[in-house]
């Protein structure tokens, strides 16, 4: 230091200058003394007199320095120094406030002078402040660069020390709590004045490094001041996240590649998902007190603030993003995150709590729209699509609808985007080195699929509104149908394969409704094409059916498929389908027996009736001349499929056609042996088809036929036979009620009647008895036989089921939530299921047992267990047997004899069974 020091102590010193005049002062400052006095400052460690000379620097030397000296002369000597003693406070506060209490009136009033001494600190700052902004032309940075810095430091201690004043002082914070109040009003105040200070000053593309950094440190300052303050003051944190956001865009092109975006990023994200379930808590609580939206009700006044404050961060999410999109890349997790867990907190999510509509409306106005904003910002960038688009996505379940519904936001956005982004999103991963990603296509409905309680409830959607008329709700499948005929309508041609792609893989696959969407889209799909696609597609589909096994889902799912693209044909397309798959080919019956006779046009309907009926009649004919064959019995249960479908699309006006049909029936309710059906399945199959069709050709057949399938169905009955046969045998017994059966036939009919509708009425199967309840239900209204209601009625259990089914009794209802926990213990087994069904189960997950005695994938089918083939063929020869003796019995009673070799062959036939138990005894 140069020139005279003075040799006064420090208090004649501080008395003198504070009688100098402002004249004296500006003097002064030219000549050493105000060094000397700095010197003092600087070295005395007494904050007490510290601050006073402290705040004697400030008024009384300060308005005399020069902008351009303020930092050398001033702010980078004091501010330093100012910044220690503050820190050295609040370590005094910490150390000291472990004793404090209201008895203890000494320590309690050196932390009270504590606080006051920290809010004159401020003070000074503030007049440091207020002393540059003073100044007319705009201050460089370089000039105060020390005064942000510092400033900021205190600012953060300060709002950090008011955050934790409770834990601080441990409940003795009423001792300081006006002080603590005062501390942070100034505190406000300085930040206040700061930021509209720094509001002022730009800087060029030419900036140097040392400013860029300084405005880089500013920002990530108030960043942290803002994760503080977040809990004290709205405004206060709305204002410094506003500022902090401006900074950054204001500067762009210098600090964006500075600035800790992930850092921000998280902070607007949290913030937003903060101020947004206070909201959505705040709504709660509004609706179950029953409060009125007023604003005279502090609720509701609060409820707009956290409001106004989600609004801010989404909106300032949205522009963050938009403009440093480049530097979020890996950041992109958290961004489909959040938009998850807003959109689950809104209608239809199951999880979404019930609001009452005013509140409803202003969330969605704050919070579920800029969610739209922000899916467009991040449509481009390609971990995001890698993240939404990932195979095999584990979401929790509250995730998956809002997944489904992000995923049909693409869709709709897609239709305004480059090329490079519809590539992105249309077509999956092309490359082994890229991310793992599936085409939007099969994504959705691989997330539709995953909705399972969704769907199962359902939730509904706001329809589109169409010519005018309401909105009403629709269903998730109904919502996503009408969104993906949409996309596919504006779709470029180049993605058509990659759709066709997506379309038979959804339909090939278990899950029976998302097929069944896949479907619908298909169909759609055809309309909107070129005739020649429709037919090109049905051809590929009859194949896939006539090619795939019949007891497969994916044959189920195909042939309804088929079933309703052959609507969409032309006459000439449809010729050329009978064209490529003749119906007078039994082979090709697998085809045709999924094809409804309506769809198709006149002449080609009446080319197709005809074949199936001809080349029915011809396969019977020669199952009934050939004898028993398991395979003869194929072809005939193939060609009954399809003269089902040909009976039931007949009017009554096609008289000549059913009597066709009613007499191939005939023939073969004359080969139906029960105890032949019991053995084989094949022919269960084919007792099935017979009753079925019989139902409906009931009326072209004559009662000994009828009373014929009745005794046939009363011995499988009394059996145990397939669920399936049992529906058809319902579905005869209905068809009765139409039939007024002779007085010499009703001995027969009506007993064997009432008994099997009393057997089948109690049933302990949900799926029968519910199925009986209707069949019951339809021949008693429109039976003449009313005998058979009150016999079929003879147990009283029986009877107030079926009162109760009449006059629609519900015997218990379960309530939503309840309903809601079912339908998730059920979602786990469905989808179990429908992985078994698809052959994708891993078999690590199993448990060891069964792991162990599974066979390989390619180990050989094992045969059928010998004790089963013993029962068959034992079966078998029953059955032949008894049809023996029937017709022996039948002959004896007649004048013509049986065969002269009969006797012999049955000879023979004992020996062969003495040798059989001869062989049996010895093993």
């Amino acid at each position: 230091m140069k020139g005279k020091v003075f040799t006064v102590t420090n208090t004649s010193l501080l008395e003198e200058v504070l009688q100098w005049s402002q004249e004296t002062c500006r003097q002064q400052l030219k000549s050493n003394f105000y060094y000397t006095y700095y010197y003092y400052y600087y070295y005395y460690y007494c904050w007490h007199d510290h601050l006073s000379i402290l705040k004697t620097i400030t008024d009384k030397f300060l308005p005399h320095i020069s902008l351009s000296e303020l930092e050398d002369e001033c702010f980078s000597k004091i501010l330093p120094k100012v910044v220690t003693i503050f820190e050295s406070m609040m370590k005094e506060i910490s150390e000291q406030v472990g004793g404090l209490s209201s008895q203890n009136t000494e320590l309690c009033a050196l932390l009270r002078s504590i606080l006051e001494a920290m809010m004159k600190i401020i003070d000074v700052l503030s007049t440091c402040v207020h002393h540059v902004g003073s100044f007319e032309e705009t201050p460089d940075l370089n000039a105060i660069r020390s005064l942000p810095s510092c400033i900021l430091k205190i600012l953060r201690e300060t709002f950090h020390h008011c955050k934790k004043s409770e834990v601080i002082y441990c409940g003795r914070l009423s001792l300081v709590a006006d002080l603590l109040q005062g501390l942070f009003k100034a505190a406000y105040s300085l930040q206040k004045c700061l930021l509209e200070l720094l509001d002022r000053i730009s800087l060029d593309s030419s900036a140097s490094e040392e400013k860029v950094s300084d405005i880089v440190t500013v920002i990530h300052s108030l960043l942290d001041i803002c994760s503080i303050i977040s809990n004290l003051d709205m405004a206060l944190h709305a204002n410094t996240w506003k500022f902090l956001i401006k900074q950054s865009l204001k500067y762009q092109s210098l600090v964006e590649e500075h600035l800790h975006h992930g850092n921000i990023t998280t902070s607007l994200c949290d913030n937003l998902l903060v101020s947004f379930h206070n909201s959505v808590e705040v709504a709660e609580q509004i609706q179950h007190a029953g409060l009125q939206e007023e604003t005279q009700c502090p609720e509701y006044k609060l409820f707009l603030k956290t409001a106004k404050m989600c609004r801010f961060f989404a909106n300032t999410l949205v522009h963050y993003i938009k403009e440093f999109k480049v530097f979020l890349n890996k950041y992109c997790t958290h961004f489909h995150q959040i938009y998850l867990q807003i959109i689950s907190k809104f209608p239809p999510s199951l999880c979404a709590p019930t609001l009452p509509a005013a509140l409803l409306a202003e969330l969605n106005a704050v919070a579920l729209v800029p969610m739209n904003a922000l899916l467009l910002q991040l449509l481009p960038l390609r971990p995001f699509a890698e993240v939404v688009l990932q195979e095999g996505l584990c979401l929790i379940p509250e995730h998956k609808l809002p997944h489904c519904l992000l995923l049909v936001s693409v869709l709709d956005q897609l239709s305004s985007q480059p090329d490079d982004v519809l590539q992105l999103w249309y077509t999956g991963s092309q490359f082994s080195e890229e991310m793992p990603r599936l085409p939007l296509y099969q994504a959705l409905f691989a997330s539709f699929r995953h909705c399972y309680p969704e769907r199962k409830v359902p939730v509904l959607l706001p329809g589109v509104m169409m010519k005018g008329q309401a909105q009403v709700q629709i269903t998730l499948h109904h919502h996503i149908c009408v969104h993906l005929c949409a996309s596919v309508a504006a779709l470029p041609p180049v993605y058509f394969p990659m759709l066709e792609c997506c379309l038979i893989e959804a339909v090939l696959q278990a899950d029976n409704q998302t097929a069944l969407l896949a479907t619908d889209v298909w169909c759609f799909s055809a309309r909107y094409g070129t005739t020649e696609l429709c037919l090109h597609h049905v051809l590929l589909i009859a194949q896939l059916v006539k090619t795939c096994p019949a007891e497969c889902y994916q044959s189920f799912h195909l042939a309804l498929l088929l079933k309703r693209m052959v609507f969409l044909m032309t006459p000439d397309q449809q010729m050329e389908l009978v064209t490529r798959f003749p119906p007078s080919e039994v082979e090709n019956h697998s085809v045709w027996h999924h094809v409804l006779v309506r769809a198709l046009s006149c002449d080609v309907r009446h080319c197709v009736e005809a074949d199936i009926i001809s080349v029915t009649q011809k396969t019977v004919t020669e199952w009934q001349n050939g004898g028993f064959k398991l395979g003869q019995v194929t072809k005939v249960n193939a060609v009954l499929l399809s003269l089902l479908v040909v009976v039931r699309g007949q009017s009554s006006a096609e008289e000549q056609c059913m009597l066709s049909a009613a007499r191939t029936v005939v023939q073969l309710w004359s080969r139906m042996s029960p105890d032949q059906v019991q053995a084989h399945p094949v022919l269960q199959h084919s007792l099935q088809l017979l009753l079925s069709i019989s139902a409906i050709l009931v009326k072209n057949i004559e009662p000994q036929i009828i009373c014929q399938g009745l005794l046939c169905v009363d011995a499988l009955v009394s059996q145990q036979c397939p669920d399936q046969l049992l529906l058809a045998a319902l579905e005869f017994l209905s068809s009765l009620g139409k039939i007024f059966f002779p007085p010499d036939s009703q001995s027969q009919i009506l007993p064997k009647l009432s008994s099997l509708f009393g057997v089948l009425l109690a049933n302990k199967s949900w799926l029968l008895h519910q199925h009986a309840l209707e069949a019951f239900s339809h021949f008693a209204e429109i039976t003449n036989h009313e005998e058979v209601i009150s016999q079929s009625l003879s147990e009283e259990e029986t009877k107030t089921r079926v009162v109760n089914y009449l006059s629609k009794t519900v015997s218990g209802q379960e309530d939503v939530e309840t309903q809601l926990q079912r339908i998730k213990l059920e979602t786990p087994v469905i989808e179990q299921h429908n992985t078994k069904l698809e052959g994708k189960e891993n078999i690590v997950n199993k448990p060891a047992a069964v792991a162990d005695t599974e066979p390989c994938p390619k180990r050989a089918r094992q045969e059928t267990s010998t004790e089963e083939e013993y029962s068959r063929y034992v079966q078998t020869a029953e059955s032949a047997l008894k049809a023996i003796q029937t017709l022996s019995e039948g002959k004896a009673n007649t004048t013509a004899p049986p065969p002269q070799w009969l006797e012999s062959r049955l000879q023979d036939l004992q020996t062969l069974i003495t040798h059989i138990k001869s062989a049996i005894n010895k093993t």
